[in-house]
Order: structure tokens, then C-alpha cells, then sequence
């Protein structure tokens, strides 16, 4: 190669690294500028801030990624029982997270030990806030069963320390999924330096607790407005600037920083019945081969392969007075529940989603899908609320002495918000005027019990009037439960009145519940994810369990450059 030739190489090697180089920080800087108006974003000077690094929702503490789809809810069996109680209907679910395994009684126990810590019980203030909380261990008694030792030991010996929690109420497994929701954002902001380290510990008490939605739209108020804990001296906080006048900005985290996780809850029916069935081990391409009858692959519940050939594959009654099988070796190796994760998970890898305990979900129970008005998303319970304003124009923050207790239909007393949390009100026409998306806060009843579409049981004999209401003070409405009332007499004493009406035709309401899946103490005909009943939701058996869910934000899939069939 001679002399003019090596030249123009370097020259042109040179010009290639140049354009390079010059193109990685054009590319590099655009994430930082604005495609709306070109100015920076996160600059040090202030402005806009933004987190343009964020790649996706992190797993929070406990969950398995389940990615949404399209899938046949409802029965695909055979309905042996005749009330068509699930008929099947194509159901689109968005990707969302679930927990691994069903809460544990260790896991429960963190919480009523948070409780007792923060809200002492022998403090006559709180006490009522602790007792809520406290799971009902007398549901293991029976009238001709000596349980006993359940009674004693379920909930709090270690023995027992990794087995499904029972004996709590749909509404105590709502308030563990809020109170889990502070617990898991309030140890991400301490991490990243927003949030005094171990304040969580050290510096919370009644009136100085943290709460999610109070941080997010009043971050000040936090803690109760302890600053050395919400703007610690030594934080590093990413977001934080420094203005012209050295004044420090952005001092607290945002939504829009990533930081701050979707909340825990309770799953909706739909989300939990596409979890338990784990469809895509019988995918095939865009199709699913055939139908399934349990949460893994196969007809039976015994295991097939030649190893472990004839293992029970969950915990669920064989027959009457067989629980667990014979001494020596055992079906299904528990005569009540099991330790989580004793048996194989499903292809979504979720232990437990047939047997061992039922679980709560979301929803209020109706016995019809109203799958013809939505299907994505199905869920029947939405309930909407605003936060409280005060006359200045502030969020209404609870505080030790304006908390405010619900008395239940079982006389149970629990605490409807607690200190440090925003009150929260039903929504008014401000937010519901000219829309065609909702009309009103509570939307139970949405075509099914209101006036509007109610189903009445009536005869060629019967005569009412337009309320539904029969000759002889009976009624034709679908929904026509029990009604005991409870009272507290002048001393405060709960005054009980049962219901001892005969006209009842029902025990559905607005109060009761699903819960999916088969438990310990179910044959075999409740495995099936798409069987479900219902349970009031301020009560609470040895049977039912629950496992929290979360939503997920962003793309559907973790897979960004999925491989497609």
C-alpha cells in the first residue's frame, strides 16, 4: 500500500470515529431533550423532571410476572351441579403480578406485629385497631371435632409458621394488601435516600406513620411532618437539584421518578382464574390445544411421570373421611393445610392455585357474568372514591383523633382509615357529569340489582307493586338477603338483631364475596379454577386464604425482543 493510499485510510478512519462518536451523543442526549419543545430534561438548572433510564416495573417483594392474554373464563367441563353458575366467555386480561404462594401466617404475623408496635392494644385508643386485624382462630372448632390444637397454635407457633393464614375476613385481607403497599414503598423510597434509613422502625408511632397516597399528594404531611425523617441531611436523592439561589428542588420522590410501586391487592376473579390455569403450557403457535381441567396439564390429579408416579399433585379432601391418605404414606401428604410450595407449581410458577386453602378475590359475588358489557378486565366491585379536602384546600390527613371504626354484620369492630392516611370520600357529580364511562361512586349494582336491571322471581300468581314487593309484605327481588342489625345501646354495649324473617330468598348482597379454588377440606370437583362461591366478607372459616396481586405498568411483556410464532 503506498504512502497517499495509508492516508486517506487514516483520513477516512478518523471520519468514521468522528461520526460515531458524534452520533452516540447525539442519541445519548435526545433521551434528555424534550420531543415536545426541545428543552432539557433533568437538567441540573431545574425544569422538568423526569425518569428517562426507567426500563421497566422491578418484581416487588413476594410476586411471580404473570403476562396477560386472551383466555375462555368460566366453565369448560361438564356442569354436574346444573346452575350454571360460570358459563364460559372469552376474557382479555392485561400482564400483572401475583404472589408466589398464598399469604403465610409468618407473613401475617409481621403485620399484627406492626400493629402492636405502632397502635399498642393496651392503649384503649388503639385497641380496637389491633383486635380488627386479628385473624378468628376459633374457626377451627367444630361442635363434634376435637380441633383444639389448631385453635391454639395455627396462627402463631412456628411449626406452622410457613402454612396458609385462615380465619381472615375479605376486609382484613384488603387492609394487609394496603398496609404491605406502605410497607414495600416506604423501604424503597428509605433506599433511595428519600426517607430518614430505618425511620420505619425507630421514629414511627401513632401520630408518625407513612402512608403511600399521603406521600405522593402531601409529602410533607408524611410522618407527621417530621422533616429530619422525609428530607434527611445525608439522602441521595437522584432527582434532587439545586437552584440559581441554592435552593434544593425536587426533594421528594414522585410518580414520575419510578420509585413509587402500583399498590398491593387483592386479584380480581378473572386475573386469578387466568393465573391458576397457567394456559401456556398447551399452547400451541396462536392456539391453545384443548382444555384444562386444573391448574397443570392432564385430566387426573395424580402425578404421571415415572419418578413420582401416583403423588397426589394438591391438598384436597379424597373422600369422606379420607384427608390425607393412609399412615405411612400419604396422598397427598396433609390431613389440614399444607406448608406453601409443597407441590409442584403451574407454568406460570404459582404454588397452590388448587387446594390446600380457597382464596379470597376481589369480587362481589353475582351469580351471572356480565361478560356481553366488558370483556377486558372483568370486575365486578368498583367502588369510587376521592381524597377529603379541607377548607384551605389541603388533603384531609386522619389523624389519633378522628379515626373512624365500622361496626360489622358479626359485631367485629374495625378501623376504617387509620392515622396518617387520607380520608377518603365518594365521588359527586364534579366527577361524573357528562360522562359516558360511570355515573355515580358505587358501581356494584351496574346492570344487575339496580332498578334499572334487577331480576325479579316471580309467579303467574303474583301480585306486586313496582318496588317488587308481594301480597303479604314478601318481595320478588333477586337479591333479597338477611338483614341483621347492629346497634350499641347508651352505654356503648353492641345490641344485636337477627333477621328472623321467612321470606328470605337469597343470600346474595352487595357484601358477599368470591372465593376461587379448592381447599383442604373440598373433594375433588372444586379444583377447578373456574368453579367459584361466595362467603360474606366480614366473615371468615379454616378454608379460606389469600394471595395478593398487583398491576403492572408499562409493556405487556418482560421479553422485549420476543420471538414470534
Amino acid at each position: 500500500m503506498d504512502m497517499k493510499k495509508v492516508v486517506a485510510f487514516k483520513v477516512l478512519l478518523v471520519l468514521a470515529l468522528t461520526m460515531a462518536t458524534t452520533g452516540c451523543k447525539k442519541s445519548s442526549s435526545s433521551k434528555n431533550s424534550s420531543r415536545a419543545t426541545g428543552w432539557q430534561i433533568n437538567s441540573k438548572e431545574g425544569g422538568f423532571q423526569y425518569n428517562t433510564d426507567f426500563k421497566e416495573q422491578e418484581t416487588s417483594p413476594g410476586l411471580v410476572f404473570v403476562e396477560g392474554g386472551t383466555f375462555t373464563k368460566g366453565r369448560v367441563q361438564d356442569d354436574v351441579m346444573h346452575d350454571w353458575n360460570n358459563t364460559p366467555n372469552q376474557q382479555h386480561v392485561q400482564s400483572f403480578y401475583m404472589d408466589e404462594t398464598e399469604v403465610t401466617n409468618a407473613m401475617y404475623m409481621e403485620y399484627l406485629d406492626w400493629i402492636k408496635r405502632v397502635y399498642p392494644p393496651s392503649d384503649e385508643n388503639f385497641r380496637a385497631i389491633y383486635h380488627g386485624a386479628l385473624p378468628d382462630t376459633l374457626v377451627w372448632r367444630n361442635r363434634l371435632g376435637f380441633n383444639e390444637v389448631m385453635t391454639e397454635n395455627y396462627l402463631r407457633h412456628p411449626g406452622y409458621g410457613e402454612y396458609p393464614v385462615v380465619g381472615v375476613s375479605w376486609i382484613q385481607a384488603v387492609e394487609f394488601a394496603n398496609w404491605r403497599s406502605d410497607r414495600v414503598n416506604e423501604y424503597n423510597l428509605e433506599q433511595a435516600g428519600y426517607l430518614k434509613r430505618d425511620a420505619k422502625i425507630v421514629d414511627v408511632n401513632p401520630e408518625s406513620t407513612f402512608s403511600t397516597d399521603t406521600y405522593i399528594n402531601a409529602p410533607t404531611l408524611t410522618y407527621g411532618g417530621n422533616e429530619e425523617v422525609i428530607n434527611p441531611e445525608r439522602g441521595n436523592k437522584r432527582f434532587a437539584r439545586t437552584d440559581a439561589d441554592g435552593n434544593e428542588t425536587n426533594i421528594y420522590a414522585t410518580r414520575e421518578t419510578g420509585l413509587i410501586t402500583p399498590k398491593y391487592r387483592l386479584p380480581t376473579e378473572t386475573e386469578w382464574e387466568y393465573a391458576a390455569l397457567g394456559l401456556s403450557e398447551i399452547r400451541s403457535y396462536n392456539l391453545y390445544r384443548g382444555r384444562k381441567k386444573y391448574p397443570w396439564d392432564g385430566q387426573y390429579t395424580r402425578n404421571g411421570s415415572r419418578k413420582f408416579r401416583g403423588d397426589q399433585l394438591a391438598n384436597f379432601k379424597q373422600g369422606k373421611g379420607d384427608y390425607g391418605g393412609i399412615a405411612g404414606w400419604s396422598d397427598d401428604g396433609a390431613d389440614i393445610t399444607n406448608a406453601v410450595k409443597s407441590y409442584e407449581p403451574n407454568d406460570f410458577g404459582l404454588y397452590d392455585m388448587a387446594g390446600n386453602v380457597a382464596e379470597w378475590v376481589a369480587d362481589v359475588y353475582r351469580p351471572i357474568i356480565d361478560d356481553e358489557f366488558n370483556d377486558f378486565n372483568y370486575y365486578r366491585g368498583n367502588v369510587y372514591t376521592k381524597n377529603a379536602i379541607n377548607e384551605d384546600g389541603t388533603v384531609k390527613v386522619v389523624t389519633v383523633d378522628d379515626i373512624v371504626y365500622d361496626t360489622l354484620s358479626n359485631g367485629k369492630i374495625v378501623a376504617r382509615d387509620l392515622p396518617g392516611e387520607i380520608l377518603q370520600v365518594p365521588i359527586d357529580e364534579n366527577e361524573t357529569y357528562l360522562r359516558t364511562n360511570f355515573d355515580k361512586s358505587n358501581e356494584i349494582n351496574f346492570r344487575d340489582g339496580d332498578k334499572r336491571s334487577s331480576r325479579n322471581y316471580e309467579s303467574f300468581n303474583d301480585e306486586g307493586d313496582e318496588n317488587g314487593n308481594l301480597k303479604g309484605s314478601q318481595t320478588s327481588k333477586m337479591y333479597n338477603s338477611p338483614k341483621n342489625i347492629i346497634t350499641r345501646d347508651s352505654s356503648g354495649k353492641i345490641v344485636r338483631q337477627y333477621d328472623k324473617s321467612n321470606t328470605r330468598s337469597s343470600l346474595i348482597n352487595d357484601e358477599v364475596r368470591v372465593y376461587k379454588g379448592g381447599s383442604w377440606k373440598d373433594r375433588e370437583y372444586w379444583l377447578d379454577p373456574a368453579q367459584r362461591r361466595y362467603f360474606p366478607q366480614d366473615m371468615a372459616t379454616d378454608y379460606i386464604g389469600f394471595r395478593c396481586a398487583m398491576s403492572r405498568v408499562g409493556s405487556k411483556s418482560k421479553e422485549k425482543n420476543k420471538t414470534k410464532n
